[in-house]
């Protein structure tokens, strides 16, 4: 048996857990030993939304329990190809923060709620960690943190915010069984894709005997799914050449950004000991390869006993007086929440007509080709708004709370957001940006979000994401282009493919 743990440390002098997390905790110990577990992979979202992790033995793990563990704030200061976006070692990070000066050592506290053990790998432990400063503040800069506080501003008002994820990503075979010079890269620079080959021909929507091409992907798929705990309700066969689409039923909030940073982790690393491969890129530089979206469904229900707010009572209406001031602020706000739902530049390609994705901020009941599409109506439970602008390599907790952020600004302002749109591609409304640096220009002028985010966040966020596109605008320009063009180019394959 281990040393009985010791209960003082940087988890309990900065107050960082609920008696439920603590209790939660002194069970994790015990089963990490009685399970025989060898490592444990502690894992956090950097600001792109994808998986980082440290893995420690056991008796380190039982000590991060307590004290936390040590990570270098580095993941959150490179941009989307590892490029040094801010100048770590000067006064202030090259932010203007004492705190960041010298690339500084954060600390990780795991949240025992997230804990699992990985199928796959069956002697390995997983758990989600939240960062802070050494002194016990929250960091700046973690999206995990950022919900968080959204969703207490939901709270103190006795509301909660209940997400249901539908997610497309591609999965494809692997050309080659091994990686060469070409696919290494450097700091700001991505090697070249790794090579593919489709695993089913496309375009044969919801097709049986496409579908059953992939079925031993998707049954493993399926099986690790549940064994982590992840509410999986269908595996679909999309409109692209192996395009799946995963369907979860709703959670809250949290658990539901949780669960999208775990799903996109495990997918990846199922498939690729299967010799495939799955890419959450929005429109990968292949032939015939449509985008990708993920919808988001949302409602905000009473906190006491779970009643959907967004639920009409009136027959025949849509939503409820609450409800529709909730979607006049997603509508006020979807251009300069854009970023935070489609943060790469290849997501932008998405934006076309009568492409079952938006082109403009729209919004209509049962429409697949508005950005807010209105779901349920009269004593429909399931009563909900679905956001269709994001993309599957979105940040899961930026994208959740700038939902919560323009949403309560509506509710608090009364909001209306007009009729809605029956013609969406031809609706006088406001197209949504071409590019990431025109959605950047406008979150930068956002003082809503400002103000919910602070100056320091979005400051921070701008910069590193016009990083990346600053980059990009570099490739066009060495390749003599004055346009990105209709089709995905090689810098996004490079960038975007093989990113989660």
């Amino acid at each position: 048996m281990p040393a009985k743990r010791v209960t003082t440390g940087f988890v309990r002098k900065h107050g960082l857990w609920s008696a439920e997390q603590q209790r939660q905790a002194d069970a994790l110990e015990r089963r990490v030993v009685k399970d025989k577990l060898k490592l444990i992979r502690l894992a956090w979202a950097d600001p792109h939304g994808a998986s980082r992790a440290k893995t420690l033995t056991i008796p380190a793990f039982i000590g991060a329990l307590t004290n936390g563990y040590n990570i270098n704030v580095a993941t959150t200061t490179l941009d989307s190809a590892g490029a040094r976006t801010f100048a770590s070692f000067t006064r202030g990070g090259g932010m203007g923060l004492a705190e960041m000066t010298g690339s500084p050592n954060l600390t990780i506290v795991p949240d025992p709620a997230t804990f699992r053990v990985l199928p796959w790998a069956p002697d390995i432990g997983w758990i989600l960690c939240d960062e802070y400063f050494v002194s016990g503040v929250p960091f700046h800069f973690s999206p995990r943190q950022l919900l968080k506080k959204q969703l207490q501003r939901l709270r103190e008002q006795g509301m909660d915010f209940v997400v249901g994820l539908e997610v497309e990503w591609y999965l494809l075979r692997l050309a080659e069984d091994h990686l060469s010079a070409e696919n290494v890269g450097a700091p700001g620079m991505r090697g070249q894709a790794i090579k593919t080959f489709p695993i089913e021909p496309g375009y044969s929507y919801h097709s049986e005997t496409n579908t059953d091409l992939m079925q031993g992907a998707i049954s493993a798929l399926a099986e690790t799914y549940e064994k982590l705990g992840l509410p999986l309700r269908s595996i679909e066969n999309e409109w692209g050449p192996g395009q799946i689409e995963c369907t979860f039923a709703p959670r809250p909030a949290l658990e539901a950004a949780d669960n999208m940073v775990l799903f996109r982790t495990a997918t990846r690393q199922v498939c690729r000991r299967m010799g495939l491969f799955a890419t959450f890129m929005a429109r990968p530089a292949l032939k015939g390869y449509y985008s990708s979206g993920w919808h988001l469904h949302q409602s905000v229900v009473d906190a006491k006993n779970g009643r959907n707010l967004f639920m009409p009572s009136a027959e025949g209406a849509l939503l409820s007086p609450m409800g529709k001031n909730f979607l006049g602020g997603l509508m006020k706000y979807a251009i300069s929440a854009t970023p935070f739902a489609t943060p790469t530049v290849n997501g932008y390609r998405r934006f076309r007509a009568n492409s079952l994705a938006p082109d403009r901020a729209t919004w209509g009941h049962d429409h697949r080709g508005v950005m807010i599409r209105v779901l349920g109506g009269a004593n429909d439970p399931a009563t909900r708004l679905e956001n269709r602008v994001g993309e599957p390599a979105a940040n899961p907790y930026l994208f959740m709370l700038s939902q919560i952020a323009a949403g309560l600004d509506g509710v608090a302002h009364k909001l209306d957001p007009g009729a809605p749109d029956d013609e969406p591609y031809a609706a006088n409304r406001t197209p949504l940006p071409k590019s990431l640096l025109e959605a950047l220009d406008a979150l930068e002028k956002d003082a809503m979000f400002r103000a919910q985010l602070g100056d320091v966040f979005i400051d921070y966020f701008l910069k590193l994401k016009r990083n990346e596109a600053g980059r990009f605008t570099r490739y066009l320009e060495s390749m003599g282009l004055k346009s990105p063009g209709d089709d995905s180019t090689e810098w996004e394959q490079s960038e975007y493919f093989d990113f989660f």
